[in-house]
């Protein structure tokens, strides 16, 4: 079974799971996102979001492909290019930080270790960057927003909760602890990936 990872681009934005090309839940604030779906505009404005933030950021996401086949995708930026974020009761995102907006593997592909490598490869791009931190909004209870990570998740991966919520806690992973995870993962994804280029490895999502 042949696993790859690629950057998310414009080239490669059609293989995300069917609804998500589409959502525009964390990419534009609350109003504007249900008018955007409404006109059926969600498309267009999710294109034009990471055209924006490609050219003033960089990279800000990663696709996991499986004999060519999309499996997964992880989406995250940096707090100003997240509108969405400003709505939760635990915003704002720390200055220093870059928030992990959605990671998700499609049925079929769970259970594999492939949302392991999709969020640990996030930690990876973002300490060779520079950037000190990654923070996510997780969700307690149900039902569990499709666009919000569950907060145990996060959790489980190495996140610590840097302000309680009893619905959407935030959560935070330093990036310097991302040094000592690699000799530890290494041999796993000299596994998992068959060879291919290495990106780090947290509990599956």
């Amino acid at each position: 079974m042949g696993r790859r990872l690629a950057p998310l681009t414009l080239d490669n934005l059609a293989d995300l799971p069917d609804g998500c090309r589409s959502c525009v839940f964390w990419e534009l604030d609350p109003v504007s996102g249900r008018a955007a779906v409404d006109g059926g505009k969600g498309e267009l404005e999710k294109e034009g979001w990471i055209s924006a933030v490609l050219l003033q950021w960089g990279s800000c996401g990663r696709i996991v492909y499986v004999d060519d086949v999309p499996a997964g995708f992880v989406l995250y930026a940096p707090p100003a290019y997240v509108p969405r974020s400003q709505s939760f009761p635990t915003s704002p995102v720390s200055p220093d930080a870059v928030q992990l907006m959605i990671s998700r593997v499609v049925p079929g592909y769970q259970r594999q270790g492939l949302g392991r490598v999709l969020v640990q490869a996030v930690a990876k791009d973002l300490l060779h960057r520079g950037v000190r931190a990654i923070e996510a909004f997780g969700a307690v209870g149900r039902p569990t927003p499709s666009c919000v990570l569950p907060a145990d998740h996060l959790l489980a991966v190495g996140f610590k909760t840097v302000r309680p919520h009893h619905r959407y806690p935030r959560l935070r992973l330093e990036a310097r602890t991302t040094l000592t995870w690699r000799s530890d993962v290494e041999g796993a994804l000299e596994r998992l990936l068959g060879g291919a280029r290495k990106e780090p490895a947290l509990r599956p999502f």
